[in-house]
């Protein structure tokens, strides 16, 4: 089993690598799942996650020297390039807070992806094919890369905020934290010469807002500079800088909903669970600006299937 393994590798290295990080992901779910239970980190999935996180990035760089250019042309490609980009984000998050929610809540998501990608989609959709003459440029890497890291950061931030909705759902939550950390800082004694700084205390579900937050703050980032990347792209290939295409048209609902969520969370002050329930709606709206538009077959960004 063993050769047979090594000479798939051999033979097909893009699809051998996707096939195992799915099988390394689908064993540490139910890992992941009882460490959230018992509410303790688990090595072995963190250890699994990096894992899987490596071998994806092989798989790309495989597909980027057996086809020649950046591995996000298809459907099957950014698909494989998005489960990396959760892997890595899943990664971040538990090195800045060591949660077992984290991989519970990222792990299923990146297993449909993965599943998705290597066992839906047509052979056709999964092959490497040349580029169209307007993908034939430098900024292929700098506006799909960063639009699909948005969409990680993205996800991952929804995904967190709809764990904020679920774990002591009975308690009151307040807002305290900011952009910069999961912990701020207070003056332990306002009228002491010699007072220190110390850190607040958070709580768990605190926390994860936190990190909720973080996540969508740098999404929100990347799909900025995406939109403009794009924009000038488009200028470039097509002579305009926004034709209202679907999938431009998704991606700026998409941020414009995402600039409503910091906008209320920021400068109007929401406090408790709205904001969590707001950024949990949003996985859906990049769900359909990521698969819907492209499913459909419709616009200059679609990778065609059902039409």
């Amino acid at each position: 089993m063993l050769d047979q393994i090594l000479k798939n590798l051999i033979i097909d290295p893009v699809s051998s690598l996707g096939l195992i990080g799915f099988y390394l992901i689908l064993i540490s779910i139910p890992f992941s799942l009882y460490a959230a239970l018992i509410n303790k980190s688990s090595f072995f999935v963190r250890y699994i996650a990096v894992s899987a996180n490596f071998l994806l990035a092989i798989q790309l760089i495989s597909r980027w020297i057996i086809s020649g250019h950046f591995p996000v042309s298809n459907l099957y490609e950014s698909l494989c390039f998005l489960s990396w980009g959760l892997t890595f984000g899943q990664i971040i998050l538990e090195k800045d807070y060591e949660s077992p929610i984290i991989p519970a809540v990222s792990n299923p998501i990146i297993l449909l992806v993965l599943g998705f990608a290597c066992f839906v989609l047509p052979e056709d959709l999964r092959l490497s094919s040349n580029l169209v003459p307007a993908l034939r440029s430098s900024w292929l890497i700098m506006h799909v890369s960063v639009v699909m890291l948005s969409y990680a950061a993205l996800i991952i931030g929804s995904l967190l905020s709809a764990s904020v909705l679920l774990i002591e759902n009975d308690k009151p939550l307040q807002i305290r934290s900011n952009s910069f950390g999961v912990g701020g800082y207070k003056l332990s004694s306002a009228n002491s010469i010699n007072s220190l700084i110390q850190p607040i205390k958070f709580s768990p579900v605190e926390r994860l807002d936190t990190l909720s937050y973080r996540s969508i703050l740098f999404g929100f980032l990347l799909l900025t500079l995406g939109l403009i990347s794009g924009a000038v792209w488009a200028n470039e290939a097509w002579g305009t800088w926004w034709s209202w295409d679907p999938k431009e048209t998704w991606a700026l609902i998409s941020w414009l909903f995402y600039a409503a969520y910091l906008h209320m969370r920021i400068s109007k002050g929401w406090q408790g669970r709205k904001p969590a329930a707001l950024a949990t709606f949003g996985f859906f709206i990049v769900l359909i600006c990521y698969i819907g538009v492209n499913f459909l077959g419709l616009g200059l960004h679609s990778y065609g299937w059902f039409l």
